[in-house]
């Protein structure tokens, strides 16, 4: 634990987890995200800009609740953020599904998930499979 001032408030608090804002101004961020997820279901085509000024939110924080599926705007919405990986325009997320797919099979094959067995029984009848004595 360390003692850091808030991004919020400027109060001093014991910084845990990876989010350096006190509980209080946490509390508050969590409440005005309800109240633009509400928002953009009532009004699903609406952009960004115009979320932020209604809303009274940065346009980074509500990036930020995009990159982190926390808000989801609907396929006629305008809203859309570039894939971190190759660039095209997604809805939600850091990545969109075929980097994802790429980096998951990429992180199977690195743990050796995707390797088949190379042992294969004896097949019956071979010599292989006979048991065999020495001659003394």
């Amino acid at each position: 634990m360390e003692i850091v001032a808030c991004k919020g408030c400027g109060k001093l608090f014991n910084h845990i987890s990876g989010v350096r804002v006190c509980q209080s101004c946490q509390r508050k961020m969590d409440e005005k995200f309800m109240e633009v997820k509400k928002y953009v279901r009532e009004h699903p085509d609406i952009d960004v800009k115009t979320l932020s000024e209604e809303m009274e939110v940065s346009v980074n924080q509500i990036h930020r609740w995009v990159r982190e599926e926390r808000l989801v705007f609907s396929d006629s919405s305008p809203v859309g953020l570039p894939c971190e990986s190759c660039g095209v325009t997604i809805k939600s997320g850091r990545y969109c599904d075929v980097c994802r797919a790429k980096m998951t099979d990429g992180l199977r094959e690195a743990a050796g998930l995707n390797k088949k067995a190379t042992y294969a029984p004896p097949r019956r009848g071979s010599s292989e499979s006979k048991m065999r004595f020495l001659d003394q």
